[in-house]
């Protein structure tokens, strides 16, 4: 099977490396909005769509024009997927997976893309890597970077420049060396509560920096706007929010890596994050109930990484040859694993179910974790719908469930 992997390392650029990655990004930047508008424009006259290879050609406009002549002096590749990027927006808002395609801000996300994987040199030995325009640049080497070179993203955050090198390679289909199945239950007292009665305790990594990120806030609030200091003290914000989603991501990555190693089969909650975690403050019209208490919820949730704790784990199963299921979680905890009685009354607290038809005791997400697992063998038995990770997307729900058998 074929594996695509991305590297990320820290760029060690200079003086004129600095300016040319700024200029680079700034470029990228104005062609996408400079296309969206074209797109408004368009729309509003009442014509169709344009597609990326009409688009393209108004990009050797732009470039050949009087009007913005230093486009040229970016290379055109990392252009023309600006482009790319911006048709990706607009086919993600018709599919309704996005909102409608907003327009880029400098300072936010700014990064180009090399995809021609012929222009790039990579040197590991001397951990450096030469890209069109820019020459050799150094990174901060630590780690191998296997396989097939097939592109190179460099990106800015936090004061500090990046490069994502992605790859390509073969390897044998994985065969999971452990044997187990688990349930897990996310939540925000506990991060993770598995099926066997384990647990994860939560990070809660913007909750323990949140104090301090109120600090520099004010402090940025007294100062005069883009000014020298105001500029530092923004600065010293993002560091803040870097911190907070780097712990974020490094403990994600440790949990996820530990359950894809130790267990062959995983059952989770098909959450949709997005609508949890909505906004209640209502309108003008008709306000909400509760915003602030809901509003703390909000801030909890996102606070945990749910969406990307099921990414990480979706991938890494694969590469383990284990299999992720997400199942509907309507009254897992709720429901009696011992006599399947459902009942709000058999949760009275957030920790504590009872159950009110056999009196079985346990931890709530204890059992919404046995549930959730019980789910999940249900639906790879009986074929139910549930939504499964890419190592099953191709998969019979009938073979699953030989497999796990097997197991």
């Amino acid at each position: 099977m074929q594996r695509l992997q991305a590297f990320k390392f820290e760029l060690m650029p200079n003086g004129e490396h600095l300016r040319f990655m700024r200029r680079t990004a700034g470029a990228c930047r104005f062609v996408y909005n400079k296309a969206l508008t074209v797109q408004k424009e368009n729309y509003e006259a009442g014509g169709k769509f344009i597609g990326y290879v009409t688009m393209a050609r108004h990009l050797t406009g732009w470039r050949n024009g009087d009007e913005t002549p230093w486009l040229r002096d970016a290379p055109v590749h990392p252009l023309q997927h600006a482009l790319k990027d911006m048709e990706r927006a607009y086919r993600n808002f018709f599919e309704k997976r996005a909102a409608f395609p907003q327009f880029r801000r400098r300072g936010q996300h700014d990064s180009f893309r090399y995809p021609d994987p012929k222009q790039i040199r990579l040197d590991q030995g001397n951990g450096r890597i030469f890209l069109p325009k820019l020459g050799w640049i150094r990174y901060r080497k630590s780690r191998v970077v296997p396989g097939e070179l097939r592109n190179v993203t460099v990106s800015h955050s936090a004061g500090k420049w990046f490069i994502s090198i992605q790859t390509r390679r073969e390897i044998a289909q994985p065969v999971p060396r452990a044997t187990s199945a688990i349930g897990i239950d996310v939540g925000i007292a506990r991060f993770a509560t598995f099926s066997d009665g384990s647990h994860l305790e939560a990070l809660n990594s913007f909750r323990r920096h949140e104090k301090r990120l109120a600090r520099a806030r004010r402090s940025m609030s007294r100062k005069v706007k883009f000014s020298s200091n105001w500029k530092k003290q923004k600065a010293r914000i993002a560091r803040i929010h870097a911190h907070i989603a780097n712990a974020r991501r490094d403990y994600l990555h440790k949990a996820t890596a530990t359950i894809s190693k130790n267990h062959a089969f995983v059952s989770i909650e098909d959450l949709k994050v997005r609508n949890m975690s909505k906004s209640a403050a209502g309108s003008v019209e008709l306000p909400g109930r509760n915003v602030r208490a809901k509003s703390g919820l909000n801030k909890s949730i996102l606070d945990q990484g749910w969406c990307e704790f099921r990414r990480q784990l979706d991938y890494k199963l694969d590469w383990q040859g284990g299999w992720l299921i997400a199942v509907p979680p309507q009254h897992t905890s709720q429901t009696c694993p011992c006599c399947g009685h459902v009942s709000a009354d058999n949760r009275t607290t957030q920790a504590e179910f009872l159950c009110v038809e056999c009196g079985y005791e346990n931890h709530a997400d204890v059992v919404g974790a046995i549930n959730i697992l019980a789910r999940g063998h249900s639906a790879a038995a009986c074929g139910e719908p549930v939504h499964l990770g890419r190592s099953t997307k191709q998969e019979p729900a009938k073979a699953i469930a030989r497999e796990v058998s097997h197991a």
